[in-house]
């Protein structure tokens, strides 16, 4: 990676393993209008029907996140990713039928928690409304879809992978033949204070006496810490960086994945040495390197459960082709709109 991780996001397995696009249709609300103009159903099956309007908002977000890293559906590409996409919906909204009182009320306790830390770790409570807003989802919405996410995920991980058995000398193989694949750089573990020079809501950078003020701070801090302050303390008191703060400020990692600047302060420091504030596009850091660990191999006993959960992964692959098919036969799928969606596939013969 190239910058500090943000908040976990609860994956999307469905949309990963069927097209690794992402599920990003608009929850439906029973207290929403009917729209002013016309919405047909695209598709329909057993208990279930999908709209054109939530087609488009699926195409609209996902171009939206291409365009967010520089990039677009090509032109010639715009009819198979829709079609991707309603697939998409179909399946999940198959497997959300599928799932169990006891599936629901996992997932519910599950978003919860997702939504109660991400309002902890949001900078202020308006940060975290406008990151619910960003969604263009209310934050019922929001939950529903999550919690549909967290649903298809778990009955398509149940069911595909029933029978699926990875013996022990399939994993030891597999360890043998790629000696390579288990070879670990030189690492670092460090924590960090961010003191962020960027505003949380606009993500704007903050007027010079602000971005003054911090690198004032960011010293305090400095020398608080080198007088003996818990480090983790104050990490998880003034750290502007949600995805460290909440665990002391920790991240473990090679070289090639942090910033430049960080990377470099936290490569060349001792352990046990506090840092001068470093600089980067994120704000001010102030560095603690807790410990170098030299290159070494992964021994199989660690590497096993990794390995044994690849192949598995490797083999649900290979079934999941088949697996759609037959649940959208079961489910009597039928495309009703035959415009820009008759693209997407029909229930296997």
């Amino acid at each position: 990676m190239t910058q500090f991780p943000k908040s976990p996001v609860l994956p999307a397995l469905l949309a990963f393993a069927l097209f690794q696009l992402p599920a990003t249709l608009r929850a439906e609300s029973p207290d929403t209008p009917p729209s002013l103009f016309n919405d047909p159903i695209v598709a329909s099956g057993k208990g279930f029907e999908v709209k054109r309007s939530q087609v488009d908002d699926a195409f609209i977000n996902y171009n939206a996140s291409l365009v967010a890293k520089g990039s677009s559906i090509p032109e010639t590409q715009r009819a198979s990713v829709r079609s991707n996409l309603l697939n998409s919906i179909i399946v999940d909204k198959i497997l959300v039928q599928m799932a169990t009182d006891d599936d629901k009320a996992k997932a519910k306790k599950q978003v919860d928690d997702y939504l109660d830390r991400a309002r902890t770790n949001a900078p202020t409570p308006e940060a975290f409304d406008q990151q619910i807003k960003s969604t263009g989802l209310t934050l019922a919405q929001l939950h529903d879809r999550l919690q549909d996410e967290r649903l298809s995920s778990d009955v398509l991980w149940r069911n595909i992978t029933n029978g699926v058995v990875v013996t022990d000398a399939e994993v030891k193989k597999y360890y043998d033949d790629n000696p390579e694949r288990f070879k670990m750089p030189e690492r670092v573990r460090a924590a960090h204070i961010l003191l962020s020079t960027e505003d949380q809501i606009t993500h704007q950078p903050i007027p010079p006496e602000k971005k003054k003020e911090k690198l004032k701070l960011a010293n305090e801090l400095k020398a608080r810490a080198e007088k003996g302050e818990d480090f983790a303390a104050l990490a998880k008191q003034y750290s502007d960086d949600p995805g460290s703060k909440n665990n002391g400020g920790e991240y473990t990692f090679p070289r090639g994945r942090m910033v430049h600047e960080f990377e470099t302060a936290a490569f060349s420091m001792k352990v046990n040495q506090i840092s001068d504030p470093v600089e980067t596009q994120f704000g001010y850091h102030i560095i603690k390197l807790l410990e170098k660990i030299p290159a070494a191999t992964v021994e199989f006993a660690k590497a096993e459960p990794d390995i044994r959960d690849g192949l598995i992964r490797q083999e649900v692959q290979k079934r999941l082709p088949a697996y759609f098919d037959k649940l959208k036969a079961d489910a009597n799928v039928k495309i009703v709109d035959q415009g820009q969606d008759k693209a997407a596939a029909a229930p296997a013969k």
